[in-house]
């Protein structure tokens, strides 16, 4: 997980209008909550926000936020709850950020990496369909791993990865349900069986006869 620092100016205003200035004016409205404290309203610089978010490749951020303004000028770690984004663009309208506890767990999601080539992709023409590209898991913030890899190297055509087949880092617990799957080898779709291929061409020739 990486770790990374950001200004937050405490709000002392909320609503729509208030939002959409601070928008225009180059920051992104937001709040902080957490299990043992009062929400707080605060904006961050938009364009320092997108690039911490654009380094961390997908990675999960851990956030010191520096407040400042209304007399509270603590800092506080968090990670990101939610992000709102434009129905039109898609630029950040709004962030939920939630106080993380470093000796309390926390639950998010993270990405699944798929390593090794599956057999029946390299040997029977498969390909591997990503059908969960995220897991949720429970953990101490400093432990939230950056991603879970799962080994497909011995997957055949029909195959399938599930939730119970991942071996989490230490310290990590998986919260999904063991029998979702997460991703299976299928035939290709250009690997229709020659059967199939004769009767559509019989068909089409009915049709032009016809």
């Amino acid at each position: 997980m990486k770790h990374v620092a950001i200004e937050a100016h405490v709000r002392t205003k909320a609503g729509k209008g208030v939002a959409r200035k601070l928008r225009h004016a180059g920051q992104t409205p937001g709040i902080l909550y957490g299990p043992k404290s009062e929400t707080i309203p605060l904006s961050v610089n938009s364009h320092e926000f997108n690039k911490l978010l654009n380094s961390a490749r997908g990675e999960p951020l851990l956030f010191t936020l520096n407040l400042t303004g209304n007399g509270d000028s603590n800092s506080h770690t968090a990670l990101i709850k939610d992000l709102q984004l434009h129905p039109v663009d898609d630029q950040i309208c709004h962030v939920d950020f939630y106080e993380a506890l470093m000796d309390e767990e926390v639950q998010v999601e993270v990405p699944i990496a798929a390593v090794g080539k599956a057999k029946g992709v390299e040997t029977d023409m498969g390909v591997l369909e990503i059908i969960q590209r995220t897991v949720k898991i429970s953990c101490l913030p400093l432990a939230i791993p950056r991603e879970i890899q799962v080994d497909v190297s011995d997957l055949g055509l029909g195959d399938a990865v599930h939730v119970a087949d991942i071996t989490p880092p230490e310290g990590v617990r998986l919260l999904d349900d063991p029998e979702t799957a997460l991703m299976t080898v299928v035939t290709s779709a250009a690997e229709e069986p020659e059967e199939e291929k004769e009767e559509e061409i019989e068909e089409e020739e009915k049709e032009e006869s016809e």
